[in-house]
């Protein structure tokens, strides 16, 4: 799909059709390295390194502010470029983040009805959000903004206190929106894209045509007409109206299944887990997983404003396809070793 919805794009920026599909391909390489890697490694060594993670995360989220290292496309610096190479620390970030709140929660599971116990949390998760909306990046700030809830919230956090943090972190949405012009329209064309088709609407009203060219079945892969540099970020953010328009709504419906297989496969994983971190570890990389699907898809279809979130696994990025591949090793990981601890037990009794 990247490359049916990049190879026009890419013969004219590049004159190399298969340049975004062949640098995804090294992506997914790499991703399966490390996935067999990740799945290889006992995930229990993984909670001594949750702050080490985090402290590097930050560092490199801040690497991306210094002008010979940081790299800016469409007004945003988003990444690093290390010999022809970029990363995309934001990404790292967020499964960092995900990995010290599991080992944090996990080793104080007793104190989590403590307010003073949920500040490293709360620090942390802050200290990312904020280095992450300099850049700017609003779609992964509330990405990890949500991600923090939820691990306080499956960590065991008073309702009292849940209801404490909802109210500034639910005011700090309307203050980010308002503190930039581009965003304020961004919400007002999303209310009426068709009032601004040629302007701040004209991505959603894209997609939109994109999605219902495709109807139930579909264009015909690689015969999508939206691509032809109508629909912009067509093999990244919104590669999933292409999708939508070579493969119809059957297959738009087949991706929403696979995604929430792997989801509640996902969750079965952390409720079979053998302890609290790996209950935690692997809660919070399915709730990633989760959220950024459902605001990809939500975005796409015009339910939600426009926001940049790539389709997890789908979309253009060799830093998210990495991540992401490893994210599951570790996941597959906990399973491994929750099947292992069950039959050791039975063989025990």
């Amino acid at each position: 799909m990247i490359y049916s919805a990049s190879y026009y794009s890419a013969d004219l920026s590049y004159d190399d059709g298969f340049y975004y599909a062949r640098k995804q391909l090294i992506g997914v390489i790499l991703g399966i390295i490390a996935l067999i890697i990740c799945f290889n490694i006992d995930f229990n060594r993984l909670q001594k390194y949750g702050f080490i993670a985090l402290i590097i995360s930050i560092i490199i989220l801040a690497l991306v502010f210094i002008p010979w290292l940081g790299v800016t496309n469409y007004g945003a610096t988003r990444w690093i470029g290390i010999f022809g190479l970029t990363i995309q620390p934001s990404e790292l970030a967020k499964f960092a983040f995900v990995l010290f709140c599991a080992g944090y929660l996990a080793k104080n599971r007793d104190y989590v009805h403590k307010f003073k116990t949920l500040v490293p949390i709360l620090l942390a998760g802050l200290m990312l959000c904020g280095l992450i909306i300099l850049e700017p990046n609003l779609s992964i700030t509330i990405c990890v903004g949500l991600t923090m809830v939820f691990m306080l919230f499956i960590g065991g956090i008073r309702k009292k206190h849940l209801g404490y943090l909802s109210v500034p972190l639910l005011s700090a949405l309307p203050i980010l929106i308002i503190s930039e012009p581009y965003r304020i329209k961004r919400l007002l064309a999303f209310l009426d894209p068709f009032s601004s088709a040629q302007n701040e609407g004209f991505q959603l009203v894209q997609s939109l045509y994109s999605l219902s060219a495709g109807g139930l079945f579909g264009v015909g892969l690689f015969n999508s007409r939206q691509k032809y540099l109508f629909l912009p970020f067509s093999e990244s953010d919104f590669i999933y109206s292409i999708i939508g328009e070579e493969l119809g709504l059957f297959g738009c419906l087949f991706i929403i299944i696979i995604f929430g297989i792997l989801i509640i496969e996902g969750i079965r994983i952390a409720m079979r887990a053998q302890n609290r971190f790996g209950a935690y570890l692997a809660s919070g990389i399915v709730f990633v997983i989760a959220i950024q699907v459902i605001i990809n898809m939500a975005v796409v279809t015009g339910c939600i404003p426009p926001t940049g979130l790539p389709l997890p696994f789908i979309s253009y990025g060799g830093t998210a396809i990495l991540v992401f591949m490893s994210a599951i090793g570790i996941l597959l990981n906990i399973d491994k070793q929750s099947r292992e601890y069950k039959q050791k037990k039975w063989c025990i009794k």
